[in-house]
Parts: C-alpha cells; structure tokens; sequence
C-alpha cells in the first residue's frame, strides 16, 4: 500500500465493524470472566501459570487494528470491550475500564510504530506483545504487589506477555485470515488480501 492509498478516516463501516468487534469481545470477556474465576483450581500447582489463558482479553485490540487499518481501530476495540464487559457484570468492576484503556493503548501502539503499513504478522503479534506488557505491568501494580516477586511476580508477568503475544497477536492475525477467507471482510483492506495468504 503506498502512502497515497493510505487514509485515517473512518467510514462508516469501519465504524460499524469496529463496534461490532468491539461488543463480541465485551460478551467474551464477560463470559471469559467466570472461566477465570472458575479455573483458579486448575492451576493450584502453579497458580503464575494461569495466566496462559490471560491473552483472550487482549484479542479484540489486535483483531481491531488488524481488520480496520485506522489510527485509533486497536484502542477503540480493546476500550469498547472492557467497557461492554463491566456493563455485562465484571468481577473487577470498573478498573477494568481503564485496564482495557491502558491495554488498547499499548496495542494500537505497535501499529502506530510501522505508520499503519503493515499488519503482517511480526506486528500483530508485536500488538499483542505490547498490550500484554500493559496488562503484565498494570496487574503487578493493582493485583500483585503484595506477592513474592520470585516465586509469582516474575513468572505471572513472563506467561501473561507470552500468553498476548500469542493468543492475542498470532491468533488474532490467524482469526483475521479466516475471517477474511469467509468474504465478510471484503471491504477492508484485509478482505481483499485474501487471495495473496
């Protein structure tokens, strides 16, 4: 795409499907909210490792960016989720919004980084990677700083970016692939790349 070809401004179906995202993920998180909670005796051995599961949180800024290549696309996502989901009734109550601020921030900013030319999979994982880290550090701050740092600090801050960089980046680079493979995204950017992957 050259820079030409390249525009900031929303159409009305960027917002649209922004929105759209943006309120599915609300549901999930939601959803994903009680499997958190419901998981926590899964992980007894180790409790850091549950974190492995942390990325889906963060999917909806990737997968934002991703699809609507717009300055603003991953952090309206991400935000929109979170708010959705403490509508819908989050254990976390309203922090949560400003935990996904923070997080949709973080995710916009690696495609801020390549000036929205890329979105190849080096930068949605590179989104998902730098919303994890705001997630990591936000959560060491409000949840974790009475924890010891070596035996759970450490490692919950490690799985969680790892769990976004994989979860949230290369999965929502695969989940935009497939969507873009069914045609429903055939007035992005995104859609029209299909027959090229």
């Amino acid at each position: 795409m050259t820079t030409s070809t390249i525009t900031t401004r929303w159409r009305t179906v960027d917002i649209v499907v922004a929105s759209v995202i943006a309120v599915a993920f609300g549901v999930i998180f939601w959803a994903w909210n009680v499997v958190w909670s419901a998981t926590e005796g899964a992980f007894a051995f180790f409790p850091p490792a549950q974190a492995a599961i942390y990325g889906i949180w963060l999917v909806p800024g990737v997968l934002g960016g991703l699809v609507i290549r717009k300055p603003g696309a991953a952090l309206y996502c991400e935000f929109v989720a979170a708010v959705v989901s403490v509508l819908l009734g989050s254990q976390w109550g309203t922090i949560a919004i400003i935990q996904g601020l923070a997080q949709g921030v973080a995710a916009e900013a690696a495609f801020a980084a390549v000036r929205y030319r890329s979105f190849r999979l080096p930068v949605a994982v590179g989104s998902g990677l730098l919303a994890g880290l705001a997630a990591a550090v936000f959560d060491q701050i409000r949840y974790y700083s009475e924890f010891d740092v070596a035996s759970f600090r450490v490692p919950v801050f490690l799985i969680t970016v790892l769990s976004s960089a994989v979860v949230a980046g290369a999965g929502g680079w695969a989940l935009t692939r497939s969507l873009a493979q069914t045609g429903v995204l055939d007035r992005f950017p995104a859609g029209r790349e299909r027959t090229a992957v």
